[in-house]
């Protein structure tokens, strides 16, 4: 989605040239500007108040108070990260946390296509999908993408297991072959629990697929397959928000392109499993 300053920047040519200095003094003072009144920005850039309206239209808003709104809105979301303390330091309201949440999540999304390798991926869908066995492995936040993972291919038939319990895991890979699949979830590839069911995997012959960072972490070095995600957060986060956004991102992009093979398979297990769902609802 465009921002206001790209839309601004991007119309200057097109603009008469009062409105084109509005634009360029909106461009170069924007902290400003949402504070000024029509009269103090009209002598900031040397025009009258009624260009100042012309200019607020040509770029399709209808009025100047609208377009001090959507200044605001457009700072709000590029100014602040909300994967470290800085959210702390800032007076938002619950709303505008929410469109921060959502710029960060889309742009995190965006990244994953610049981070994740077509090869790579390829091949962890093959091995997916021949697999007699998926066992999904992630701590703290990254555990959501691990237990969402389990639940969507246990629908595709596939036996699929995952535990928060390093000691319950401790007890799983012993039983995978070189027929099985781990996939290790972490963002750092540093976490030390997922380090060590990784090697224990690979003892026993299992595939590794790691969702991990392009850091050349020492999971990624591990790992048979990488499935990379953009290093989208600081050191300090407050809840892993985008780094989670883009692990689920991939796993649903395994699930759709597995489902994508099988699909036919399971249709009617699909659809037994909601007939039966509708009937408890009654």
């Amino acid at each position: 989605m465009t921002s206001l300053r790209q839309k601004i920047e991007q119309a200057l040519l097109e603009l008469s040239e009062a409105e084109r200095r509005i634009g360029e003094y909106v461009l170069g003072n924007s902290e400003a500007v949402p504070h000024m009144t029509t009269k103090e920005l009209s002598k900031k850039a040397a025009v009258s108040e009624a260009t100042i309206i012309r200019f607020c239209k040509s770029i399709g808003i209808g009025s100047y108070k609208s377009f001090k709104l959507a200044l605001m809105k457009d700072l709000s979301l590029t100014d602040t990260s909300l994967t470290d303390f800085s959210v702390l330091n800032k007076k938002d309201s619950p709303y505008d946390l929410f469109h921060k949440v959502i710029h960060v999540n889309k742009s995190a999304i965006e990244s994953c296509a610049d981070s994740l390798d077509r090869k790579e991926l390829t091949k962890a869908v093959d091995a997916i999908r021949d697999a007699r066995k998926i066992v999904f492995f992630g701590v703290g936040g990254s555990s959501t993408a691990a237990v969402d993972a389990q639940y969507k291919f246990t629908k595709l038939g596939y036996h699929s297991i995952t535990s928060l319990d390093f000691h319950h895991m401790l007890s799983v890979i012993p039983h995978l072959t070189e027929k099985d699949v781990f996939v290790a979830i972490s963002t750092s590839g540093k976490t030390k629990d997922v380090l060590e069911l990784t090697r224990f995997a690979q003892r026993k012959g299992a595939t590794v697929i790691a969702i991990t960072t392009l850091s050349k972490s020492p999971l990624y070095k591990e790992a048979d397959v990488h499935l990379c995600t953009p290093n989208v957060e600081q050191d300090f986060r407050i809840g892993s928000l985008a780094s989670r956004m883009t692990q689920l991102t991939v796993i649903d992009t395994l699930y759709l392109s597995i489902f994508h093979h099988v699909g036919e398979k399971v249709l009617q297990q699909y659809y037994d499993a909601r007939g039966e769902m509708e009937r408890l609802r009654r």
